[in-house]
């Protein structure tokens, strides 16, 4: 087996949450240290943070910095809440926390522990990451082009990644694979983060446009296709990056399988479907702007939508920490989670 590296995205140290600035990833590896509630949503809205299992962790150290500093359950939870809209596993976070804290409040050392359910949360998702690598590095023959969108690894999560985690144990287990790496504009998670992951670990890969993907796949270049969500309803149906969509109905068209890698923290069972998931509309100037360079003329309008929504039935499987949901739909999400 090839040894792999022990990315991780935060620690915690001396009192206080310290994460790595993913706006300054590639050029630039920084340690931010978040001191304050309203440190912990500037982290969160601007992005310094991001992926959808990293989003929650940080929001349950984020309650536990509100509390803290005397903020009361309530402004705290709603505060946090309002950073993301999408990603279903902060909420999940939140929920966890606000109900722990109501639990215990009156005992003398509530924020100790706190402070323990908050690195349970981050604890569990690292072990969730490495058992969806495992049942899903099997899905991953010897030899494949894997292509993947976003950035779904270690910088994603507490460590080790949902789809990049995937590809992480693949190439763990000896496993010869090489990775196309799409861009993912406008914000670049792609190219910025997820090739500087496999750079780390020396796996071969090839950064792509985003709009590269169709003619890759079109000419036999694409093996198998892994993506990780934000958020996956009652139906299966899956909230991820943008462009996601796209990646989806051309592995359909082509036979390829398409993966969802996720924790079950990012089911949310009580939505039905994908149409009723909030999407995300970032700033306008994210796209018309690269990185502080000016790519497009400031009078044209812009659309900015971070997320679209992959139907069900254009999935080969969702890949979790329990277990794989072939070809998902309500019944089978039903009977994983153990529902009637």
């Amino acid at each position: 087996m090839r040894k792999i590296k022990d990315i991780r995205p935060l620690k915690f140290e001396d009192g206080y949450l310290f994460v790595i600035n993913q706006l300054k990833l590639p050029k630039e590896l920084e340690w931010l240290k978040l001191q304050s509630l309203e440190d912990y949503e500037k982290a969160i809205k601007d992005m310094v943070v991001r992926g959808a299992p990293l989003i929650g962790i940080v929001g349950a150290y984020g309650f536990f910095q509100g509390i803290k500093d005397g903020i009361s359950e309530v402004e705290v939870y709603e505060r946090l809440r309002k950073t993301r809209p999408t990603a279903v596993n902060l909420f999940w976070a939140l929920d966890r926390m606000l109900n722990f804290y109501r639990k215990y409040k009156e005992e003398k050392d509530i924020l100790e522990k706190l402070l323990k359910e908050a690195q349970r949360i981050e604890l569990e998702d690292y072990h969730a990451n490495r058992m969806i690598g495992g049942y899903g590095e099997v899905l991953i023959p010897n030899k494949a082009n894997v292509l993947t969108h976003c950035n779904t690894g270690a910088l994603a999560t507490a460590g080790w990644g949902t789809a990049l985690g995937i590809i992480r144990s693949a190439w763990e287990n000896d496993k010869d694979i090489t990775v196309f790496v799409d861009e993912t504009r406008p914000y670049l998670q792609g190219s910025r983060l997820t090739a500087w992951e496999l750079l780390q670990e020396g796996i071969p890969h090839y950064i792509i446009t985003d709009s590269s993907a169709g003619f890759l796949i079109s000419k036999g270049k694409v093996d198998v296709i892994v993506v990780g969500a934000d958020r996956i309803t009652l139906n299966g149906d899956t909230a991820n990056k943008i462009g996601t969509y796209t990646l989806s109905v051309l592995a359909k068209h082509h036979n390829i399988p398409f993966y969802v890698a996720a924790p079950t923290s990012t089911f949310d069972l009580t939505t039905k479907s994908g149409e009723d998931i909030p999407i995300e509309e970032r700033d306008q100037k994210e796209v018309k702007n690269c990185h502080c360079c000016q790519v497009a003329p400031e009078e044209s309008k812009a659309l900015n939508y971070s997320f679209d929504v992959t139907p069900a039935e254009n999935i080969t499987a969702i890949i979790t920490e329990k277990g794989l949901i072939e070809r998902p739909n309500e019944e089978k999400i039903k009977k994983f989670f153990g529902r009637k």
